[in-house]
């Protein structure tokens, strides 16, 4: 681009001096006026050739309305205008405008082309090659020719070039490409790494588990490279815009050339006047500077928000974000860590041991993190117990027989549907936490409290929502009510739901969606994973906490690379900026080509400026897109 760049300066600067030989020759010889035609002819096809070659093709093609035909019909005319009687030849501004639209194209092409360099620059995670163990030598490959199941070698200062497991050494990785974080994270043996992060100490061996083409990083780089596929309902506006108002000032232009010389019932004497009139409309009535400088506005504000650890699926979110005016909120995981352990064990009938014995066979082959929290607690349960007839009930928990007795463990209706009868605890009382209740044979046997830790950033998080405009913040929850009033009000929640199960989420959220009383779009944040349904019914789903998770990549409408609450408020900040440049965009670049036609009806509107009010605008309104890129945080 760089090497275009400079061939292109180098044509400018010898039209530009044809053009001063040219206009000294006018002026110091005598010669005919086809002579001076020719004359200017050298350097006007000296610079722009290229513009009159591009609106023949298209004319030939049936385009008829870009840039490139209206300023080289707007410079013919500008040439042949003095051959027509009582007009003077405007050959020198002819060529000025030419060569002032092609110095405008280069400026458009070095800023456009500096902004996409900024957003690769942003988004500089693509790993170079990748070293992989072969015949026992290290070799150096591209990524994209690496098997599932090699192994690859990071040395420290490597990016880590797939998605792997690491099965030797132990290090700490630099993951702020991919969460915008600069804190490291520490690996060993058995944990898995994901591309685009780099290896800040140790040597460690990774085994690859998925192809580049499914890696974390080809696909961060996939989401941002085609965010502009989901166009905002602005671009699509200019889309329209555009298509409706290019022909019309075109037929404007022609009405304003042939009406008003009839009108004045002298039509040879008052043509050539209207007619560079009718050419400065043909100038400035291409709409580039919003058609370029809108989108990429977008583009910047989408790869701004990637460098944060934000991934936005393109612009149409980008708009959906800024309008935010209610937040809905998964808690297991959003709010809270989403870590659990157990804190109580209050047996009915049988003894701590042995309540905690059956909970976790029970709940050994479940993934969900109560399930877990209970295996941990009772880690003794490669004890050669009989498990087997497990149920698993959606929302309310699972059933097993182990040893013979048909054990149910989950919440209170799940006791109810197997005749348990629970008992009232005085030990609960000022609890914080879930009750896992426990049922043999149908008689209650006692409850497990496990709690859950309200993330550290979640408070300072919501009031950040509220400071960039969310009206309402709602949590809903599984849990109990005590647990979600409690929730609720250590973080300053103003509305929470308790006890719903996944497809009562699923309708909440489609309740609020489509309530009249709420303002702004409505988003959802949940872990991606489990709340793929509630995702897709919000104007806006976001998942928390995505790093090298598909599911929540797949669900979700933004992705939040890291858990860190904090992202959504910045995401939104990141949004309304983008919004209010390519407003200031759209006011600009129209406001400057109404002024310009005004002045241009009244033949107060030379060429040169007409090619200001085209080029020049869209000019400033790329380097105003700009602004985009970047944000204080």
């Amino acid at each position: 681009m760089e090497k275009e760049n400079k061939k292109e300066i180098l044509r400018i600067s010898i039209a530009a001096a044809l053009l001063a030989a040219a206009f000294i020759i006018e002026k110091t010889v005598h010669l005919e006026l086809w002579q001076y035609l020719l004359i200017y002819l050298v350097p006007y096809f000296a610079a722009g050739y290229e513009t009159v070659l591009e609106a023949f093709e298209k004319l030939f093609h049936g385009e008829l309305l870009d840039e490139d035909f209206l300023m080289t019909a707007a410079t013919f005319g500008a040439l042949g205008i003095g051959f027509l009687p009582n007009s003077e030849p405007q050959f020198a501004e002819a060529v000025f405008v030419m060569l002032f639209f092609r110095v405008g194209e280069l400026f458009e092409d070095i800023a456009e082309g500096k902004s996409r360099r900024s957003v690769a620059a942003l988004m500089d995670i693509r790993p170079d090659k990748a070293s992989v163990i072969r015949m026992g030598r290290v070799v150096e490959v591209p990524p994209d020719n690496v098997s599932v199941g090699e192994t690859l070698v990071v040395r420290p200062g490597e990016r880590i070039a797939l998605d792997g497991e690491v099965i030797e050494g132990d290090s700490t990785l630099d993951t702020s490409a991919l969460t915008g974080e600069s804190v490291p994270r520490a690996v060993k043996t058995g944990d898995s790494v994901v591309s685009g992060c780099v290896n800040v100490s140790g040597v460690i061996n990774v085994r690859v588990t998925k192809p580049y083409g499914e890696s974390t990083v080809a696909r961060i780089l996939d989401l941002v490279e085609n965010a502009a596929e989901g166009k905002s309902r602005r671009e699509k506006f200019i889309t329209r815009f555009a298509r409706i108002y290019t022909p019309a000032v075109i037929a404007a232009a022609i009405l304003l050339a042939v009406v008003p010389p009839l009108v004045t019932g002298d039509f040879a004497a008052n043509f050539p006047a209207f007619f560079a009139r009718a050419l400065t409309f043909l100038v400035v009535s291409c709409p580039c500077a919003l058609v370029i400088s809108v989108p990429l506005a977008f583009f910047c504000g989408v790869g701004c928000a990637s460098s944060k650890g934000i991934l936005i699926k393109g612009s149409g979110y980008v708009e959906s974000l800024a309008e935010l005016g209610v937040c809905v909120f998964d808690k297991t995981g959003t709010l809270t860590k989403g870590v659990f352990s157990v804190t109580s064990v209050h047996p009915e009938s049988i003894s701590e041991t042995e309540l905690l014995h059956l909970a976790a066979h029970v709940e050994s082959y479940s993934t969900h993190p109560i399930a877990a929290s209970l295996r941990q607690a009772y880690t003794e349960t490669d004890d050669e117990c009989d498990v087997c007839d497990l149920h698993e009930y959606a929302g309310e928990g699972v059933s097993a027989r182990v040893n013979g007795k048909n054990v149910a463990v989950g919440n209170e209706k799940l006791m109810r549907s197997f005749g348990a009868e629970i008992c009232d605890c005085a030990k609960c009382s000022g609890l914080y936490g879930t009750l896992i209740h426990v049922a043999i044979d149908g008689v209650y046997a006692g409850h497990v409290v496990v709690s859950d830790i309200i993330k550290e950033d979640s408070a300072s998080a919501l009031a950040a929502l509220r400071a960039v405009g969310v009206e309402r913040t709602i949590m809903l929850t599984g849990d109990r009510e005590e647990i979600a009033s409690s929730v609720a009000r250590q973080l300053g929640i103003d509305e929470y739901s308790a006890g719903l199960l996944p497809q009562d989420k699923v309708s909440r959220v489609k309740e609020l969606a489509s309530s009249a009383e709420r303002s702004g779009t409505l988003a959802f944040a949940g872990d991606g994973i489990n709340d793929a349904p509630v995702l897709a019914c919000a104007d806006v789903g976001i998942a928390m906490g995505a790093l090298g998770s598909d599911a929540a990549v797949e669900a979700a409408d933004v992705v939040l690379m890291d858990d860190k609450l904090s992202k959504i408020a910045l995401g939104v900040r990141i949004a309304k900026r983008t919004l209010a440049i390519a407003r200031a965009n759209i006011a600009f670049s129209l406001g400057v080509k109404a002024v310009i036609l005004a002045l241009a009806v009244f033949g107060y509107a030379p060429l040169w400026l007409a090619v200001f009010g085209d080029v020049g605008v869209t000019v400033i309104a790329i380097l105003n897109s700009m602004r985009a890129l970047k944000i204080n945080e």
